[in-house]
């Protein structure tokens, strides 16, 4: 059957033309956009080879492993830890539900480690046999581009493969960041962080995004002392002002110490631990300090330059909104690029490369109205517009709804967190623009709303749907009345 691909916006046949090279696709990158890329274009009848480095749950520029950084070393494992961590206070939340619960709680480290290694050791069997039923042929070893049709594979052993490829896929992901201070080889990154052979006593987070306030949590959660410090007021910067003060306010409650306006200055090593020097003058000890501190493009070693792709200056391959490099033949997905730095967002960006050049169907990603999670405990999950940016983009008013109560659960129980939701309206449209979620169950609750949001549900549909009762989900369909009406190009004002 013959093969169909977009070549300069035209479609081709390209059975004849493509005996020239050996792929069709060559991808660069085994991770969750790289195989998604690999096995939909397969699917289409493409030709498709795809590399990646030996695995290790430990990644450095020489070891990686099929699955990428969210099955190995990111959203899968932490989630595991998350789990494992909110386990102690609801066992703690159970004594008021008339459990018999011994006054010493013991918790097993390298427990849950192994049942973490097995899981991701589960799912990279699992991704090599995906690309295996797809018959797409996977390489060990490094990859590099070296001619726009072009690409060599070092394998563990040195030796060097070369192959042709009608197409060259980027899919190498990124790789944790760490600040030039003195010290710094003394700390660890998110990687270390879930493996660490012994579970920390006093641990230092030194960041204020998604993975430091999650590692705070996990630890915290399984005993440790925690202290977290932040460049800003408040953490997770770009996320709602008024959902960031709830987390942080939930992350004391729980016991973490927060230090905010806060940087790290220096690490020491001493025979009590690792001293942390901050720039107000403070010192601590700590048995680990984990650097959050954001991540980078894994580009330094393919050769870019060499080749003519266009890179940023953070190292992030350039692309247009179909994915395509200043090379016509080279492309890039997932974190490389630097767009939206989500597992299901380079998903998305497979896809649609795969429907673009092999399917006959030209497909750009839609970065609207994307939900995340934040996996703190409790954790925080939205969709759209933050209030922030819907009073920046909206030409009208915009109408904020907000509840705040106590968790049903939490009633008995007699912990003292609340839960709060939010809607962001456009009173023009009567449209929801944004909906946020700080508690039990948010993203579990939220994936639903991002459906409703993605169809340009508006709040009469909200209001005139039926709740489940008793549930924490029904609030987004029962909030009737307005908390503020913020007037176009006004300032966002929380009701804390």
């Amino acid at each position: 059957m013959a093969r169909k691909m977009l070549v300069d916006g035209e479609l081709n046949q390209t059975n004849k033309e493509g005996a020239e090279y050996d792929f069709d696709l060559f991808v660069i990158g085994a991770g969750s956009g790289g195989v998604r890329a690999a096995r939909f274009s397969a699917n289409y009848g493409a030709k498709v080879g795809i590399c990646e480095l030996p695995f290790h749950p430990i990644s450095s520029e020489v070891i990686g492993g099929v699955g990428g950084t969210c099955v190995i070393r990111g959203c899968v494992p932490k989630k595991i830890l998350v789990y494992g961590a909110t386990f102690g206070g609801e066992i703690e939340d159970a004594r008021n539900y008339g459990w018999e619960v011994n006054e010493k709680l013991d918790f097993n480290w390298k427990k849950l480690l192994q049942k973490k290694t097995d899981e991701i050791n589960r799912l990279n069997g699992i991704y090599k046999r995906l690309l295996s039923n797809a018959s797409v042929k996977l390489l060990e070893g490094e990859g590099k581009i070296v001619g726009p049709n072009k690409v060599e594979v070092t394998q563990p052993d040195g030796t060097k493969l070369s192959y042709s490829a009608k197409h060259i896929l980027i899919a190498t992901g990124s790789r944790a960041h760490r600040p030039p201070i003195p010290g710094q080889e003394l700390a660890i990154t998110s990687d270390e962080a879930l493996s660490l052979d012994d579970l920390p006593k006093h641990a230092v987070v030194f960041g204020g995004g998604y993975i430091a306030v999650e590692f705070a949590s996990i630890w915290r959660g399984l005993g440790a002392t925690v202290d977290l410090f932040y460049r800003k007021e408040l953490p997770l910067r770009g996320f709602d002002d008024e959902m960031r003060a709830v987390v942080a306010r939930n992350l004391e409650g729980r016991g973490i110490k927060l230090h905010p306006q806060t940087n790290l200055t220096e690490l020491v090593k001493t025979d009590n631990g690792i001293k942390v020097i901050t720039d107000h003058g403070g010192e601590l000890i700590a048995d680990v300090v984990l650097f959050a501190t954001g991540r980078l493009p894994n580009t330094k070693r393919l050769n870019l330059e060499a080749v003519g792709v266009e890179i940023d200056k953070t190292g992030a391959v350039k692309v247009d909104e179909y994915s395509r490099t200043n090379i016509p033949s080279i492309w890039a997905v997932g974190d490389v690029t630097n767009r939206m730095n989500l597992t299901p967002v380079a998903l998305m960006e497979g896809t649609c490369f795969a429907k673009t050049v092999f399917g006959g169907e030209s497909s750009k990603p839609d970065y609207r109205n994307i939900p995340c999670a934040v996996f703190s405990i409790p954790p925080l999950s939205i969709v759209g517009l933050s209030e922030e940016e819907a009073i920046e983009q909206v030409n009208g008013d915009v109408l904020v709804f907000t509840s705040t109560f106590n968790p049903m659960k939490n009633t008995v129980s007699g912990r003292q967190e609340k839960t709060i939701m939010k809607l962001v309206v456009d009173t023009e449209t009567d449209k929801v623009l944004g909906a946020s979620m700080c508690g039990p169950d948010a993203p579990e609750i939220m994936q639903g709303i991002a459906v409703a949001l993605k169809c340009g549900a508006t709040k009469a549909q909200f209001d005139s749907t039926v709740g489940i009762h008793p549930s924490a989900a029904e609030e987004f369909v029962t909030m009737r009345s307005v908390s503020r009406r913020v007037t176009a190009r006004g300032k966002a004002k929380t009701n804390l």
